[in-house]
């Protein structure tokens, strides 16, 4: 059993948790791991129904979590299915399917499975992208989706631990034929990462360290981008004046501007670092544009932000229907 991860259980020992099983090597040893500490759990698969083995992998699952004595419950993806982006598709729909689920049962805590290599994976996708401090720092230990905690244990644990740590119990898991896939970026990452140590000397805990570094960046700043969010938060709008924006470091009134509109525009994620960097430019004059399902507006020294298709009037939109920040 891996001491780092026993050590960041201890916070979660008498409460009641979902863990997310796919039937993969890493959250069949999550699960396997959770059961040995004693932690009181029930098991959520959700089947996509996207591949031949899905239905195999399903039974598995079910089969695993009876030997396991775990309740176990199984969701499948029915929905029409979209022509393109399908894995953010699915990847949303498995999110709901599961985070409603806890909230129905009043589980305040799912557990993933993303692991030492995703992180890692992650962190060098979004330096490709030339990601700021939020996209470098990757994945939370914990963070929050619909009102539930997603709470990620193996962040510091390699994949390698935990599929040997399978083969030599002889415990079955499936592998995803989508994990060999060259067409995706991240598998090229993974194919491929071995260069910056072989060639460049940069090991893996390197990398973990820096990533660890920059979450302390991202929790410090986030801190205060959460108050200045709910000083200019109304009823579904937010509403300041420029100063207030401009008068803010760059990368506190990127994560400001971001954080506003995820918020009052729904999305799971916010708007990307270039997308963002664009929406200020345009915000140093007069402008109106939408960006992640919001109307931003600048008209005077005013800025306003709504739903995309609400209607972009300053008027009325002080006192008991809301903030102005000056």
């Amino acid at each position: 059993m891996n001491q780092k991860f026993m050590d960041f259980m201890r916070t979660f020992y008498g409460k009641k948790l979902a863990v997310a099983v796919s039937g993969g090597v890493d959250s069949v040893a999550l699960l396997h791991w959770l059961v040995e500490i004693g932690m009181d759990i029930v098991c959520l698969h959700v089947n996509h129904g996207l591949r031949a083995a899905a239905d195999t992998e399903s039974k598995y699952v079910a089969d695993i979590c009876k030997k396991l004595k775990v309740p176990c419950h199984i969701f499948r993806w029915t929905e029409k299915k979209p022509e393109s982006g399908i894995e953010a598709a699915a990847r949303t729909a498995r999110y709901k399917m599961m985070t409603d689920f806890c909230r129905e049962n009043e589980i305040e805590y799912l557990l993933t499975a993303h692991q030492a290599d995703d992180q890692i994976e992650t962190f060098l996708m979004n330096l490709g992208r030339g990601s700021g401090v939020f996209g470098l720092a990757a994945m939370q230990p914990v963070s929050e989706r619909d009102g539930i905690k997603i709470v990620r244990p193996l962040l510091n644990i390699s994949r390698e631990e935990l599929k040997n740590y399978c083969d030599t119990r002889g415990i079955k898991y499936f592998v995803d034929e989508m994990n060999n896939d060259a067409r995706y970026t991240r598998v090229r990452i993974r194919k491929n990462r071995h260069v910056l140590h072989d060639m460049l000397g940069i090991s893996d805990e390197r990398i973990l360290l820096a990533i660890e570094n920059l979450n302390r960046a991202r929790d410090a700043i986030a801190t205060d981008v959460d108050k200045l969010v709910a000083d200019v938060m109304g009823n579904g709008f937010a509403m300041f004046r420029d100063s207030f924006l401009f008068d803010l470091m760059p990368d506190i009134r990127l994560k400001f501007i971001g954080t506003l509109i995820q918020k009052i525009g729904g999305d799971d994620y916010q708007p990307r670092l270039n997308s963002l960097c664009l929406a200020l430019n345009k915000l140093h004059g007069n402008c109106k544009f939408t960006l992640g399902h919001c109307t931003v507006r600048r008209l005077g020294e005013r800025i306003l932000i709504v739903p995309e298709g609400a209607k972009t009037t300053f008027r009325k939109r002080n006192g008991k229907n809301g903030k102005f920040k000056k």
